[in-house]
């Protein structure tokens, strides 16, 4: 039996949307969720990526971000039946500001949170500045100093992959960040690829690609840390293989032969929407709400 990823609305962010795809609508100001993702179906519960520290903290980017009424890690967890203590892995598709802000609430004696050792050394490089809050790094140190394996770190620039627990498996992304990596899922429908903000918008950047010509050419986001000819690649590396592809900050999409089918909403394998019935911003509770 295959696993299953599950959603985790762990807050809202507000940004400029140009952030999100590059060179789109400069100047407007738009609302995003902020997932998680939590692997069950496997020999121990895996959770991906924590969120922000707090609300505030995305105020050190010129940003807004919220808590609103069931959000945060505890209640998500809280609605498949567990604990902070049951998780016994966090994987970091990267450690931005809205990523590893919630780490030092999880036991160190009994949860590793495993990183590329290539994302712990760049956060450190001052290059991406305030996305790498001080607290977070501070804590992972804590990690990587205390007995009984609190921090694992890969080398995934040196092996193609690396096995975290039977069925789920991490290699290097190539984008958004020097040490950013995927998490991929076996599931009973194929490969979950959980690709943290290599894609920040299925629509504008696979379905419709903003400002591109090219068949399946993908647009690249507004906030990486390499090349745009770095950024189509990791698309692509992500695309490629997989039935699902789950970023953190839009709803999951559906995969065939590399092209978006379709959407499902807060897990993954889900039931199918497809893209002309997919109605746009969606509520927690699956009802329709006005685009912003």
């Amino acid at each position: 039996m295959g696993l299953e990823v599950h959603v985790l609305d762990l807050g809202d962010i507000e940004l400029d949307t140009s952030f999100l795809v590059l060179a789109q609508d400069p100047g407007r100001r738009q609302q995003v969720p902020t997932f998680g993702f939590l692997i069950t179906g496997g020999e121990a519960p895996v959770v991906v990526d924590t969120g922000f520290s707090e609300p505030s903290i995305m105020h050190n980017l010129g940003m807004e971000g919220w808590w609103r009424d069931g959000q945060g890690m505890e209640n998500a967890l809280e609605r498949h039946g567990l604990k902070m203590d049951d998780v016994r892995y966090v994987l970091h598709t990267h450690l931005h500001i809205d990523h590893a802000g919630y780490d030092d609430h999880f036991p160190m004696d009994t949860t590793t949170v495993v990183i590329n050792r290539r994302e712990l050394e760049y956060s450190a490089s001052g290059l991406m500045g305030e996305q790498y809050p001080a607290p977070y790094i501070k804590h992972l140190i804590d990690r990587l100093h205390h007995e009984g394996g609190a921090l694992r770190l890969l080398d995934l620039e040196v092996v193609p992959y690396e096995e975290i627990i039977p069925g789920v498996r991490v290699e290097a992304a190539g984008g958004h960040t020097e040490g950013s990596m995927n998490v991929l899922v076996d599931t009973d429908e194929g490969v979950a690829c959980i690709c943290g903000d290599v894609v920040y918008d299925v629509q504008y950047q696979l379905l419709e690609p903003h400002l591109q010509r090219m068949e399946l050419d993908p647009a690249v986001t507004g906030n990486h840390a390499g090349s745009k000819r770095s950024e189509k690649a990791a698309i692509r590396k992500a695309v490629v293989g997989s039935r699902f592809i789950l970023p953190a900050h839009d709803r999951p999409a559906v995969l065939e032969a590399g092209r978006v089918i379709g959407r499902t909403f807060d897990r993954v394998p889900g039931e199918l929407i497809d893209n002309d019935k997919w109605p746009g911003k969606l509520t927690r509770d699956n009802r329709k709400v006005a685009t912003a």
